[in-house]
């Protein structure tokens, strides 16, 4: 759609799209306005359309259209949106697109691996994804990708944190004072290793109590699951209250501020909710279900994956 508009005895045109964003120019005459908006239209309705930046598009004009348009269609949505937030924030959105350099990229990841390494890869990931489909898909001609040109940091080593004695009772007497949902959540982690992600999306209608089983129909690697119920994790499920179609109708935010105040009162500094998915795979070697088993419940795709979150207690050999 295009816009004329007088102003000082010239014509400015701009020409709007959903998909595109707009584009405008200045012309002496307002024919000629007129027939460099058709051409603009023509380009935009054939997919051909090419926008032009100019020095006053940043990177934070660049993560909020990502934000908008790419960002809900994935199923870690909300966390996304909320490092992508705190990207804006950040002082390199305030780079320009034309000014933003492998040294300024590398020099932002230096920066930013204050506050963690698997940070730092995230939001990294997240730039280089938006610089290439500004690229390919938006018509952006941004030129080499300055994210692609540094080295991502090295990965800490894969954790082996499984709970300590006395730690499961403890972390148990204190969640059962706190929140409704935080204890069978922690509960039916331990129990079916499940991913905290596939606990906030589980439903009610995909669960059968008869045959003992969950079917998880969004999991990481896309595929649907069904997870095996124990006795333990039938007791928790019929004891939960069923007032929406979701078994836990909470948001991440606030499971990830729950297990926070939770630590925090049990006074335990390096244990992550996802650890209990280590301490539950574990748990089912040591019941002696083998790989295939186990890979089938967690998930897992290689037998490779699934070693990473073992840790299972050797009994001691005369």
């Amino acid at each position: 759609m295009a816009t004329f508009r007088k102003r000082n005895g010239l014509w400015q045109v701009q020409v709007r799209s959903r998909q595109f964003g707009s584009t405008s120019k200045t012309f002496n005459l307002k024919s000629d306005a007129q027939r460099w908006a058709t051409e603009q239209e023509v380009l935009i309705q054939t997919g051909r359309f090419t926008k032009h930046l100019t020095p006053s598009h940043t990177l934070q004009n660049l993560l909020e259209r990502y934000r908008d348009l790419v960002t809900p269609q994935k199923r870690s949505n909300e966390s996304e949106m909320r490092r992508i937030n705190r990207l804006i924030n950040d002082p390199i959105s305030q780079t320009q697109l034309t000014q933003c350099t492998p040294h300024k990229a590398a020099a932002f990841r230096d920066r930013r691996l204050n506050d963690g390494i698997r940070t730092t890869q995230y939001d990294l990931v997240i730039l280089r994804h938006a610089w290439n489909v500004a690229n390919n898909e938006w018509g952006w001609h941004l030129g080499a990708n300055p994210f692609e040109k540094i080295r991502l940091p090295k990965s800490n080593p894969h954790r082996e944190r499984r709970l300590r004695p006395g730690e499961y009772e403890q972390i148990k007497t204190v969640a059962q004072q706190r929140v409704w949902y935080l204890w069978p959540m922690i509960n039916l982690a331990i129990e079916t290793a499940m991913r905290k992600g596939e606990l906030l999306s589980l439903q009610w209608s995909n669960i059968n109590l008869e045959s003992r089983r969950a079917i998880l129909a969004q999991t990481k690697n896309g595929k649907p699951r069904i997870v095996p119920l124990s006795t333990q994790a039938i007791q928790c499920l019929t004891e939960l209250p069923r007032e929406s179609s979701h078994v836990f109708p909470i948001s991440e935010i606030a499971i990830r501020q729950a297990w926070g105040r939770l630590m925090k009162n049990c006074e335990i500094t390096d244990l992550t909710f996802h650890d209990l998915r280590h301490e539950a795979i574990s748990r089912l070697f040591e019941k002696g279900l083998n790989v295939p088993e186990v890979a089938l419940i967690s998930g897992h795709k290689t037998a490779s994956q699934l070693f990473k979150y073992v840790q299972v207690s050797i009994p001691e050999y005369e």
